[in-house]
């Protein structure tokens, strides 16, 4: 079961990790071809910085899976090295409980977010709803809480290699 779970979790983590890498190619490309919209062509397209706003989010939301599970999101690092292997543990669950309730509210007030977002539209791209734009927070929680749970499985403390 453990092995079948941790098998998944990388999977949806390395998927939530190829859509916040497209997202951040997406942004950059939006931010160049604005640039050249803007000073080159000298006929701005408004509708560029929207997306980009959009993607910035959901790039933010679909790549924090993948910190929670290098163990770099939430990082109590000197009091996990001064502690004894049990107290280690007991760490590890404590972490979890506290990123899976903040992840838990994410989840559930970005949902109520979303659903409130349906009748707001994108300024310069009035046929999409907002919706989709805080949609992110409810996708991205919920592949957090998975990342989550595959720490606290499988523990990596990459904190140290991920924050060079």
């Amino acid at each position: 079961m453990k092995h079948s779970f941790l098998a998944f979790e990388r999977l949806s983590t390395g998927l939530a990790l190829v859509v916040a890498c497209a997202m951040m190619a997406i942004s950059a490309s939006l931010g160049m071809f604005q640039i050249i919209m803007r000073f080159v062509i000298e006929a701005p397209a408004e509708w560029t910085e929207v997306l980009i706003r959009f993607s910035l989010i959901w790039m933010v939301f679909m790549g924090i899976p993948m910190a929670f599970r290098q163990g770099a999101m939430v990082s109590v690092d000197v009091l996990y090295r001064w502690s004894p292997a049990r107290v280690r543990r007991v760490l590890d669950w404590v972490v979890c409980l506290a990123a899976l309730t903040l992840i838990a509210i994410i989840i559930w007030w970005g949902w109520d977010y979303a659903q409130r977002g349906k009748v707001q539209t994108m300024a310069g791209l009035e046929s999409i709803s907002m919706f989709w734009a805080y949609l992110a927070m409810p996708v991205g929680g919920v592949f957090s809480v998975i990342s989550i749970i595959g720490n606290l499985l499988d523990p990596q403390r990459l904190e140290l290699e991920t924050a060079l």
